[in-house]
C-alpha cells in the first residue's frame, strides 16, 4: 500500500512540475494594415506558477515578403530582425507586459500569417501557440498636404515617423524646379 501511495505522489508531483504554468493574455488573431506601416503585436504572459520562471517566446513561423521586417521589442528596446527568439524572467504571479513583435509591413500587399510559440524554459512540451494573421492592403489615397499649379504634396507616411518617411509628391511640369524643406514641430529644419 505504501508503494502505491508513493508512486501516486511522485506521478502527481511530476505532473505539477510539467503542467502549463502561464497564460497568454489579450490575444488578437488578426491585424489590418497598409503598406509602409508599423504594426505592434503584443505578447502578454501571466506567470500563474508559485515561482519565478523564464519564458521563451519563439517566432515559430512567419511568411514575410522581402520588403518586410519583423523583430521583438520590450518597451523601447528592440532586438535585431534576425533574432527569432526572446527570453524573459517573470516573477510568480506577475505579468510580462510591454513585449511586442513589431512588423514593418513593407511594400507588398497580401495576407501574412505569423505564429509564435511560448513556453517556460525547459518545458517546451507544454508550449502555447499564438497565431496571428496580418492583412496588408494598398494605401488609400491621402488628402493633400499642399497643392499649387506646380506641385502636389500628399500625406507623409508612416505617421508618426520613426526612422524614415515616405513623401508622396508630383511635379505638374518638367520645367518646374522644387526644393523640399522639412521642419520639425519646433520649426527647425
Amino acid at each position: 500500500m505504501k508503494m502505491k501511495v508513493l508512486v501516486l505522489v511522485l506521478v502527481l508531483a511530476t505532473w505539477g512540475v510539467s503542467a502549463q504554468n502561464f497564460d497568454l493574455l489579450d490575444r488578437i488573431a488578426a491585424y489590418n494594415a497598409t503598406l509602409s506601416q508599423v504594426v505592434k503585436i503584443p505578447i502578454k504572459i501571466k506567470n500563474s506558477s508559485v515561482r519565478a520562471q523564464f519564458y521563451v517566446i519563439r517566432l515559430a513561423d512567419a511568411e514575410l515578403s522581402g520588403t518586410q521586417k519583423g523583430y521583438f521589442c520590450l518597451d523601447r528596446t528592440c532586438l535585431e530582425s534576425g533574432i527569432t527568439e526572446f527570453s524573459k524572467k517573470v516573477e510568480a504571479g506577475a505579468t510580462l507586459d510591454g513585449l511586442f513583435y513589431t512588423l514593418e509591413t513593407g511594400l507588398v500587399a497580401g495576407q501574412y500569417p505569423i505564429k509564435f510559440e511560448v513556453f517556460a524554459r525547459g518545458n517546451i512540451q507544454n508550449a502555447l501557440f499564438h497565431s496571428v494573421n496580418v492583412n496588408i492592403e494598398e494605401r488609400q489615397p491621402k488628402s493633400f498636404v499642399y497643392q499649387s499649379k506646380d506641385i502636389t504634396i500628399h500625406d507623409v507616411y508612416p505617421n508618426p515617423v520613426v526612422d524614415q518617411a515616405f513623401i508622396e509628391y508630383r511635379l505638374h511640369s518638367e520645367n518646374v524646379k522644387a526644393k523640399l524643406i522639412i521642419h520639425n514641430i519646433l520649426g527647425s529644419s
